[in-house]
């Protein structure tokens, strides 16, 4: 981490680009040090300010932390459901998700590297596991909602519905987790999974 110069509590007029650098220096130092060694000096002397002044916006480290997440989380569904938007069949809006997914993690790697992140911190800290599990059913319900589109399309067989939310899960996971830090491995993990959604594995 760079050593840059502090301020102390900045004028009202920056008060939002303020909080914003912090959001965005938070995000980085959870996705590379975690949450148990990343510190509010740490923060504070990325975001350009004194330890002292990061509490005109953030009352602790977990708040900061869920602030972080929620943003993360805005972030990256409003991308997602705009895609998915974009398509009609289930195919398509997996395609488009995928695409979506893609361009974020060339955009700002910081986003998936966070949520890989943050799926072990919250296995190991305590006060995490709670703010965790709220982003979980937003995540599931967007690609239970896609699913259905898939049976109702009869791409999905009905009863291969919770199979196939699984293998979305799963992949999803691994792109974020596995991948995100490599951008060429990235692009052929999802051209992979073009193929195989489109069942082309076994054509010639």
């Amino acid at each position: 981490m760079s050593s840059k110069p502090r301020l102390g509590r900045p004028p009202a007029s920056s008060s939002a680009e303020t909080r914003g650098r912090i959001i965005d220096v938070a995000r980085a130092c959870f996705a590379e040090l975690g949450y148990e060694a990343t510190t509010n000096r740490t923060v504070a002397s990325e975001a350009g300010i004194t330890t002292g002044a990061i509490y005109h916006y953030f009352d602790s480290k977990l708040e900061i932390y869920q602030a972080v997440l929620d943003e993360v989380q805005r972030r990256v569904y409003q991308r997602f459901t705009a895609a998915e938007r974009s398509a009609d069949t289930f195919i398509g809006k997996i395609e488009a998700v995928l695409e979506a997914a893609h361009q974020l993690n060339r955009e700002d790697p910081t986003l998936a590297q966070f949520l890989g992140a943050s799926r072990i911190d919250s296995r190991r800290v305590a006060d995490l596991s709670d703010h965790m599990q709220s982003t979980d059913p937003r995540r599931d319900g967007f690609f239970d909602n896609i699913v259905d589109v898939g049976v109702q399309t009869g791409e999905v067989a009905k009863s291969d519905r919770d199979a196939i939310l699984s293998f979305i899960q799963a992949f999803t996971v691994g792109l974020t987790d596995g991948l995100s830090h490599d951008d060429t491995q990235h692009r052929q993990a999802i051209d992979g999974l073009k193929v195989a959604l489109e069942g082309k594995i076994n054509s010639p």
